[in-house]
């Protein structure tokens, strides 16, 4: 199905399982926010929506377009560059995409993309924030629309890199946190993810040691401290986990699942609400 048969009309229907029955959404906890689309790609329709285009704070899933722009940019690429490629989309590293994201224009990169990608709900960062890649905002249905884009219509170039990089995403950020919740401990493989986290401080509770390649490095641009509101970033002040990818044989299932936590929220109780919403989703449009 090209990209843009998937509309309104389409996100509104509600989605069956596989069986014919309608499947019962996953619930979500009292305090948290989810939003999430699934899409289908041998059925040809969103078979799971809810809240496809409420806007969430994009943390470091932001850094697919980061690759994109980069990457659509130039026919070859350093290896220097490579290299920062590589630890930014396998174990989320911010250093590299701060690098690139002022290298690129800042805000501009997500202007150009969201005109390219056709993404309604992506904006950069507020003027007032303009280095801070992680607020961008953007939305459940333009994250799989960007995966979709990526599989349908990118250079092979482009999105072999990119999707190279995320089959092999490592369980460690380099910023010690573990980033295994949501698609990784829930689907079974195969799967190509990019996870987002932005909320919980500078230092995990408990550094992660699965040979993600973590690395001491300074506070990383997703985690400065929320202090005010009305910043125009969603959901300023509470935690955000999202996990986002490509399940299930062939890239059958485009996936995008977003959550806002409670203020002061725990890392342990967050990654168990998102990573129990995954699962109980893709149970129901897998039976």
């Amino acid at each position: 199905m090209p990209l843009a048969a998937v509309t309104a009309a389409t996100l509104a229907a509600p989605a069956a399982a596989h069986t014919g029955a309608q499947a019962a959404p996953p619930r979500v906890p009292a305090g948290t926010t989810a939003a999430w689309v699934v899409f289908d790609r041998q059925a040809g329709k969103i078979v799971a929506t809810r809240n496809a285009h409420r806007k969430y704070r994009s943390a470091s899933v932001v850094k697919i377009l980061i690759a994109i722009d980069y990457l659509e940019r130039r026919k070859s690429v350093p290896a220097a560059d490579a290299r920062l490629l590589r630890i930014m989309l396998r174990s989320s590293d911010d250093d590299a995409a701060s690098t690139f994201w002022d290298r690129l224009g800042k805000g501009q990169i997500i202007v150009r993309q969201a005109r390219r990608l056709g993404l309604s709900d992506t904006t950069p960062p507020p003027a007032s924030k303009p280095g801070f890649w992680g607020y961008t905002s953007l939305s459940a249905y333009d994250i799989v629309r960007t995966y979709r884009y990526l599989l349908d219509r990118a250079d092979a170039r482009v999105r072999n890199t990119i999707l190279t990089h995320l089959r092999h995403s490592t369980p460690c950020g380099t910023d010690g946190f573990d980033q295994t919740f949501g698609i990784p401990d829930a689907l079974p493989r195969p799967w190509a993810v990019k996870q987002g986290w932005s909320g919980f401080g500078t230092t995990p509770p408990v550094r992660c040691g699965g040979g993600g390649g973590a690395r001491a490095v300074g506070a990383p641009i997703s985690w400065i401290a929320q202090r005010a509101t009305g910043s125009g970033v969603p959901d300023y002040g509470r935690p955000v986990l999202h996990s986002t990818g490509l399940a299930g044989k062939g890239d059958r299932y485009v996936m995008a699942v977003l959550t806002a936590h409670p203020t002061g929220g725990t890392w342990s109780s967050s990654v168990k609400r998102i990573t129990t919403i995954t699962r109980d989703l893709y149970r129901d449009v897998t039976r």
